[in-house]
């Protein structure tokens, strides 16, 4: 039994403090293969037995390949900032007992704690090659946890490779900064928006990117640009709950270990699904009783799944009445997160639009509230609550290297363009 008044740094503990979750957007709850290993659709951050921070200590000035050679050696972590062939100004870290440092990137290599790799549902064929994804840097970022409360993270652009460098070449977007210390950015970026007020009154921040260093600029005039956006004074690298990190190919939403205290669970959004099955919600003209697939969802439509007319938000079950000659590919393939867009006439109202269906929102940790899921994301029809659905249409993500758009925050699709990228449902129960 572990004594309070030992080291508790030094030792696993039962039940560790969590300082939160990194949850990639896009994926409904896991990744299509399973998650698996340190390849998953969310990361739990807990404090480590023992800490493993960094801390700038010592700069060195180099001008010769064997003097950066010399440095490296140590096997300390350290930030190379190349400045011409003959220059190097390398920043030795040193060991810090009061954090803790988690790293991600695409790499697989031992320093990455979550891999990440581009989220499926972007960059589709026939879109503006110009706005196609960008790939995840191998080791894109890292987040620093305080390991005393209130155990505040915070966000820094690269992470340190096996070497235990971070590397900034000549060609990298670099500087000294008036106090003399020398912080760059990394080829895509790494970028991060704030919210105010999440998740019970959710007003979007300013998107923002951040340095090796955690410094906070402004946006670059492309995602690659080679000069940096201006200083945003008085802004921090530090993560609040519902802030977004996008890594050019992937947004990892943060939500901190209180606010998950707050957010619903599977289990009650399993309790939602089934009390709405439990009003016998019917197809209007087949009169067919529907049912949502029970969680985790299902990856092929079910008999008695619930379509809907995104124009207007009627319910319905599946058929093939009221189809028009024209027919739009909005997602390529049938099932979750690929689905064939069909331009319907709903027989109810006649209102014409696509006809898609109905997929319930598994991340608990997208969700702004509790609420009953009554609305439906344009046009993917992933369902959620009110609250939940208008926030995310509220909020343009990082598309490409210089554009952003809404996007399902459960597979990643695109929202409609024109507003509101929701629809209300409108449910018929039994007439029995």
């Amino acid at each position: 039994m572990n004594s309070p008044n030992k080291d508790e740094d030094d030792v696993p503990v039962k039940d560790p403090v969590k300082y939160g979750e990194l949850v990639i957007l896009g994926y409904n709850g896991s990744l299509p293969s399973g998650d698996r290993g340190r390849r998953k659709s969310r990361f739990a951050l807990y404090r480590r037995a023992k800490a493993n921070g960094v801390k700038p200590s010592t700069v060195h000035i180099l001008n010769t390949p064997q003097d950066s050679k010399a440095v490296h050696s140590r096997g300390q972590h350290s930030i190379s900032f190349t400045l011409s062939r003959n220059q190097t100004v390398v920043v030795e870290y040193c060991h810090d007992n009061d954090t803790d440092m988690f790293q991600i990137g695409r790499s697989t290599e031992s320093p990455i704690d979550f891999v990440v790799t581009d989220t499926s549902g972007e960059g589709k064929e026939g879109e503006d090659p110009s706005v196609a994804p960008s790939t995840i840097s191998r080791f894109a970022c890292r987040v620093v946890c305080e390991r005393a409360p209130p155990y505040t993270a915070r966000i820094y652009a690269a992470g340190f490779d096996s070497s235990k460098n971070i590397f900034l070449g000549e060609k990298a977007t670099k500087w000294k900064n008036p106090d003399g210390h020398m912080d760059g950015l990394t080829t895509n970026g790494v970028l991060v928006m704030h919210p105010e007020g999440f998740p019970e009154d959710s007003r979007q921040g300013l998107w923002r990117e951040i340095s090796v260093c955690g410094d906070v600029y402004a946006l670059r005039e492309t995602r690659s640009g080679p000069s940096r956006g201006k200083l945003a004074e008085g802004e921090s690298s530090a993560l609040r709950d519902g802030s977004l990190v996008d890594l050019c190919g992937a947004t990892l939403l943060w939500r901190t270990g209180e606010g998950l205290l707050r957010a619903p669970t599977l289990r009650h959004l399993e309790a939602l699904r089934q009390e709405l099955n439990a009003a016998r919600p019917q197809c209007p003209v087949g009169l067919s009783t529907l049912a949502f697939p029970s969680l985790p969802r299902s990856h092929s439509l079910e008999e008695r799944q619930p379509w809907v007319y995104l124009a207007c938000g009627h319910v319905h079950g599946r058929h093939d009445w009221g189809q028009r000659p024209e027919r739009r590919e909005e997602r390529g393939g049938e099932g979750e997160g690929g689905v064939s867009t069909v331009r319907r006439e709903c027989p109810l109202c006649r209102s014409v639009g696509p006809y898609v269906p109905l997929w319930l929102g598994c991340e608990p940790a997208v969700y702004v509230d509790a609420g009953a899921p009554t609305h439906a994301l344009v046009p993917c029809g992933h369902v959620c609550s009110e609250r939940t659905a208008k926030y995310w249409a509220d909020t343009p993500l990082p598309h490409g290297t210089h554009a952003f758009r809404p996007t399902c925050p459960f597979c990643s699709a695109p929202l409609s363009n024109s507003p509101p990228g929701w629809t209300r449902l409108i449910f018929q129960g039994p007439i029995d």
